[in-house]
Formats: C-alpha cells, sequence, structure tokens
C-alpha cells in the first residue's frame, strides 16, 4: 500500500528553522520529523512513500538520495503554492486507483495502523481520518458569575476531537479535488462528509504536530526517550 507524505507546505510559524530546510527536515531527536513518521510506517510493513514536495523541494531530494533503506520512496514536485488537496491531486497517476494511505509531514503519533486499515475495511467508507485530542496548553475552568465551579489543569479530555492526520482513502475521492487551490480539508472533506462518506478511527495514544519551536522542542524531548 503507498502512504502519501504532505511536505511541501511553507512552515512559516517555524520560520526560525524553514528559512533554509523545508519543515519535514527539521530535526527532532536528531533526525528529521519525516524520518520518524516514515519509521513508523515502515514498523508496519508500510514502506512504499510518495513524497509530495514543493517548498525547497531539492533539500529533500537531496536528503533521500543519500539515503539507504529497503523503502521505495519516490519524490514529486507539487508546486510551490499548491494546497493540500492540489497537492494530493497531482499524485493522481501515482496512485494507480488503489486504496492509500495520506499525512501530514509534520505530525508522530503511535497510531496502530495495523487497526486503523482494519476499520477502514470495516467500514467502507471513502476516507477514514484518525481522531485526536489536542495537548492541553492551558488549564480549564468554568464559571458560574465570578465563583470558580470548576478547575483541571491542562486536561486534553477538556478538549474536542481535532484531525490528526493519518488517513486512509479511497481513490474515489480525487474526484473532490477541484485543483491546485483546493485545500485537502475543506471542500474535500466538507464534501464527503454530508455523504456520510468520512469516518473517524479514534486515537487515544501519544500525538503531536510540530507547528511551533515549543512543539519542536517538546518531540525533542519525548523522542529522545523512545516513549510514545
Amino acid at each position: 500500500m503507498k502512504i502519501v507524505i504532505l511536505a511541501g507546505g511553507l512552515g512559516t510559524r517555524l520560520s526560525e528553522y524553514t528559512k533554509t530546510i523545508p519543515k519535514p527536515m527539521v530535526k527532532v531527536a536528531g533526525e528529521p520529523i519525516i524520518l520518524h513518521i516514515m519509521n513508523h510506517y515502515a514498523k508496519y510493513g508500510f514502506k512504499e512513500f510518495i513524497i509530495a514536495t514543493g517548498y525547497k523541494g531539492k533539500v529533500l531530494q537531496d536528503y533521500f538520495k543519500k539515503k539507504k533503506t529497503d523503502w521505495n520512496i519516490k519524490l514529486v514536485k507539487t508546486g510551490k503554492k499548491t494546497m493540500t488537496g492540489g497537492r494530493l491531486k497531482r499524485l493522481s497517476r501515482y496512485l494507480k486507483n488503489e486504496t492509500f494511505m495520506l499525512t501530514y509531514g509534520d505530525g508522530v503519533a503511535s497510531i496502530n495502523l495495523n487497526k486503523l486499515l482494519k476499520f477502514h475495511r470495516k467500514n467502507q467508507k471513502i476516507v477514514t481520518m484518525s481522531a485526536v485530542r489536542p495537548p492541553a496548553r492551558f488549564g480549564a475552568i468554568k464559571l458560574k458569575g465570578n465563583q470558580v465551579k470548576y478547575f483541571k489543569e491542562k486536561s486534553k479530555l477538556d478538549e474536542g476531537w481535532i484531525n490528526g492526520g493519518f488517513f486512509v482513502i479511497e481513490p474515489s475521492f480525487l474526484k473532490f479535488i477541484k485543483n491546485d487551490e483546493t485545500f485537502l480539508e475543506k471542500e474535500p472533506l466538507e464534501k464527503i462528509t454530508k455523504k456520510s462518506q468520512l469516518v473517524a478511527f479514534k486515537h487515544f495514544g501519544f500525538w503531536q504536530c510540530m507547528d511551533t519551536k515549543r512543539d519542536k522542542d517538546y518531540l525533542d524531548k519525548i523522542l529522545k526517550k523512545k516513549k510514545f
């Protein structure tokens, strides 16, 4: 099964690092974050990768030319200004009308990919999205007037479910993507939601994206300990 990794964005919120390299190449625990993501897929036997490049894509090209693995890696230029949906649409000819997995090049999780795939096949919908609860940044309080009725320090159970990436997708989804300007997370996923063709695989374990330097520093600590 092919694994698509979206790795072409500008990474502007991590500009301390992304002025010279693309976000997926920012190192955490000594290795580019994209390598941590690929290692997770490979652990479950998924070793065929299609990487959609854009901003500073040559850095990724050069890196994987030197990388020696038993993985099958194809890097595809999908344009510097192309949106997430557009990048996926540009990969259509490489996906060959087969079910595939997709994730972002900046998020790490302990998701059991075999269970995710089994869940997708059981539900028989066009797209399965991994739903996660984001790590809470602040304590939650509830007020009645000015009286605090509830306080919980940084409990992620107080947060709602969000899109955690790690999708399983049927090829028919591609027809819902219009062009390069299409955001994967907007019209295409909204349309299939209305058709009851999007299901959520709830992941209760570790998940962390890397949007800011704070996220990067946190991932450094976690991945160095290999505890997720």
